[in-house]
């Protein structure tokens, strides 16, 4: 029963309008986006049960007992066979009053400014369409002549699992700044 519950309650969660994480357009070119994300404060987990944590995270098993209201992207990375999701806290939080999490393997911290070529594609994600934008991507960030701070891909995914049309998801690569 508590199963169906939490799909429930995200699928009432991410059908409502969510704030969006800000960043700036820097520069398009063709199907990229360069970016800039300022800081911002996140939760993360890296675990076998990554949504679950950070989900009874933001519904209230914190040590103020609050409900975060979720917000998008959903950040998912893989780095060794590990993988990591992070949610972003709304633009409200900071380090001074995010609520900290009772649950050891929450981490909440404030993201450091970056920038990142961006890529977007839609439908559901899978290994296959990641490594190939991961890589149409890395090709393009070549192809304009930019570097690398880091080449693993950082998926983000936009939208509730229950969305099938119209869906955002994005492969970034963090890059060094830009010089002009």
């Amino acid at each position: 029963m508590p199963k169906y519950f939490l799909i429930l309650f995200s699928f009432i969660m991410f059908s409502q309008e969510n704030e969006t994480q800000k960043y700036e357009v820097i520069k398009a070119l063709d199907d990229i986006e360069i970016r800039y994300y300022p800081s911002a404060m996140k939760a993360k987990v890296s675990s076998n049960r990554n949504f679950s944590k950070l989900f009874q995270y933001i519904s209230g098993n914190n040590e103020k007992n609050e409900k975060i209201a979720m917000t998008t992207p959903v950040y998912m990375t893989e780095q060794n066979g590990k993988s990591t999701m992070e949610f972003v806290l709304p633009s409200k939080y900071s380090k001074a009053n995010a609520a900290l999490p009772k649950d050891k393997d929450i981490e909440v911290y404030s993201s450091i400014p970056a920038y990142y070529a961006a890529i977007r594609f839609g439908g559901y994600t899978n290994t296959e369409k990641i490594g190939k934008y991961h890589k149409i991507l890395l090709d393009k960030i070549k192809t304009n002549k930019l570097s690398t701070k880091n080449s693993r891909p950082i998926v983000l995914s936009y939208n509730s699992p229950y969305k099938v049309f119209n869906r955002r998801n994005e492969v970034l690569v963090e890059i060094n700044e830009l010089d002009d």
